[in-house]
């Protein structure tokens, strides 16, 4: 069995999830959170999305850096100061900026592909 794909979304509690509006022109892919544009209903409605697309290929973390910032995360934000909310898939920093379900996509399929 091939390995589980780790995702974490990385952000603040109260955070937006998107630097763009949270209206019907958003380009996230994501329905179950709006209109909030908030990061913590944007996780659950990404998780959801993903968990039935991909199942037990991927596991999902919310890792609110209010609450808690493991070691990984501190070394990537002093070292490479991405913008919030960040995604880091396998340990590698996925330059998003924001919550996008068709960005999450092609990189899970990018990871699928080479395994």
């Amino acid at each position: 069995m091939a390995e589980t794909i780790l995702i974490e979304v990385v952000g603040l509690k109260d955070s937006d999830c998107s630097p763009f509006p949270c209206d019907m022109t958003r380009t996230c892919g994501l329905y179950d959170c709006h209109p909030t544009g908030k990061l913590v209903p944007a996780f659950e409605a990404l998780n959801k999305e993903l968990q039935e697309q991909y199942g037990p290929a991927i596991r999902m973390n919310l890792i609110l850096i209010d609450e808690d910032m493991p070691g990984h995360i501190r070394e990537i934000i002093a070292t490479q100061y991405p913008p919030l909310p960040f995604i880091v898939m396998n340990g590698r920093l996925i330059p998003m900026g924001r919550i996008s379900l068709p960005l999450m996509q092609k990189e899970i399929e990018k990871i699928l592909a080479i395994r």
